[in-house]
């Protein structure tokens, strides 16, 4: 009699943050669980997507998150590649495989990668930033860290919902742009609600003295989105579309510097 081989349990999830739905494939419950817990909120079993990754786990090695990241697009795919990840996207078939230990690290920082490669063809993008929604409109914080994004996250008033306070899922719509709330933390370590709103405003953070918004020229307007964009390719085509992306919306959505105190007063002059 041929040796039949052990059968392997396949479990499968799907991570949906704004209009980017990617299944992950696995043969480990425990990793199930893992992306369950830490990504409660965003996750369903049933829901249709339109990204595929198998997930092949492996023992964890000594290379940590803060490795090299290099980001290519070789033969019609894109291999992104850190110390403690390896994976593989055709982007045109909706399919990939990810190589990681079970660590919600690796898996995170692939699925932000993921994300910005699908916005920047479509207009959008991931922005460090915190947002959220106040009187049915989206509004934006952008700043590199110590800018305030944790800060004015934590002033915001109780009607307001938090859509992150870290990464910002942007995307566009024939009429505008519309914030969506990510699982993506920043010093909060809390998910930011599962909602969106059309973005009303985009603030470029600064801490000063006393509380003033100011209106910026389109040109600084530019420059303060890309330097707080994410993105990660290593392709001249994707970067022209990063490129387009950050001068239609600084085109269409305010720009403004707030200077702002540690006070919850700022919060009257927004929106």
């Amino acid at each position: 009699m041929p040796e039949v081989a052990p059968q392997i349990d396949r479990y499968s999830t799907v991570i949906a943050i704004g209009a980017v739905a990617i299944r992950l494939n696995t043969s480990d419950s425990d990793f199930l669980e893992l992306l369950h817990q830490r990504y409660a909120g965003y996750v369903s079993a049933e829901a249709q997507a339109e990204f595929e990754f198998d997930v092949d786990l492996v023992p964890p090695t000594f290379c940590g998150p803060d490795g090299d990241l290099s980001v290519t697009l070789r033969s019609g795919r894109w291999v992104l590649d850190r110390g403690d990840f390896r994976a593989e996207l055709d982007l045109a078939g909706r399919h990939g495989s990810i190589r990681q230990s079970p660590n919600p690290y690796s898996i995170d920082a692939v699925l932000r990668i993921v994300h910005t490669l699908v916005l920047a063809k479509q207009g959008g993008f991931l922005l460090h930033s915190a947002s959220a929604i106040r009187n049915g409109k989206a509004f934006l914080f952008a700043g590199v860290s110590g800018a305030g994004k944790t800060t004015i996250s934590r002033l915001a008033p109780k009607d307001a919902t938090l859509l992150t306070d870290e990464i910002s899922h942007v995307s566009k719509r024939d009429n505008g742009y519309v914030a969506f709330g990510t699982p993506f933390t920043g010093e909060l370590a809390k998910l930011g609600q599962n909602t969106s709103a059309p973005v009303a405003a985009l603030y470029l953070l600064a801490q000063g003295p006393a509380n003033r918004i100011e209106p910026v020229s389109a040109s600084d307007a530019g420059r303060g989105l890309l330097a707080n964009m994410l993105f990660f390719a290593q392709d001249q085509e994707t970067v022209r579309w990063v490129f387009k992306a950050a001068c239609d919306f600084v085109d269409r959505v305010p720009v403004y510097k707030l200077t702002f105190v540690p006070d919850a007063r700022v919060w009257e002059l927004i929106g």
